[in-house]
């Protein structure tokens, strides 16, 4: 059982994280984030901390930064878009079990005083931005460090502000 509450999309999220996990959920209705949702996220944030689990769209991204302001030190996982896509469909519900585990055991907390430990030039340098492959770069090394797939600007920052060490993203980059 996690201890956390997972904070999801919606009803059919559950169902695939369950098939997953044990855990207890909170679903935001997509970006229909009512009082009562928000109270209830809130207290669970309190009493027992929070990951968010969001769909790796644009909806979900924009539930999730929401979330991520609100809650500043929730969990984040992150599934790669990949993994969370079936018949032309993405989401959390699409995702194999093993998809979820590899998710969940990757989670990361937004640090509170980002680091500076990475630059734009660190995101040339390794062909991140700027080259005609570097969006499939960057979602495989999101899925190795459990980032989640991003434009070049909102993995800096996620490189930044997830705690990623110089270690942990120079492995990385020696596996793809």
């Amino acid at each position: 059982m996690i201890k956390e509450v997972i904070v999801v999309e919606g009803k059919m999220d559950i169902v695939a994280v369950s098939r997953a996990v044990e855990a207890d959920f909170i679903i935001t209705d997509g970006f229909h984030l009512r009082p009562k949702t928000l109270d209830a996220i809130e207290a669970a944030y309190k009493k027992r901390g929070i990951i968010i689990l969001t769909d790796p769209d644009p909806a979900g991204e924009r539930i999730r930064k929401y979330l991520a302001k609100r809650f500043k030190n929730a969990k984040h996982a992150f599934i790669p878009i990949e993994e969370a896509t079936a018949e032309g469909d993405i989401g959390v519900e699409q995702a194999s079990p093993a998809a979820i585990l590899a998710a969940l055991s990757k989670v990361r907390t937004s640090s509170i005083e980002p680091s500076n430990i990475f630059s734009s030039a660190d995101m040339v340098k390794n062909d991140l931005t700027g080259s005609d492959f570097a969006s499939k770069r960057r979602a495989k090394l999101g899925e190795i460090l459990g980032l989640g797939a991003a434009n070049a600007k909102t993995f800096l920052k996620r490189l930044n502000n997830y705690s990623v060490t110089r270690e942990e993203f120079e492995e990385a980059l020696k596996t793809i």
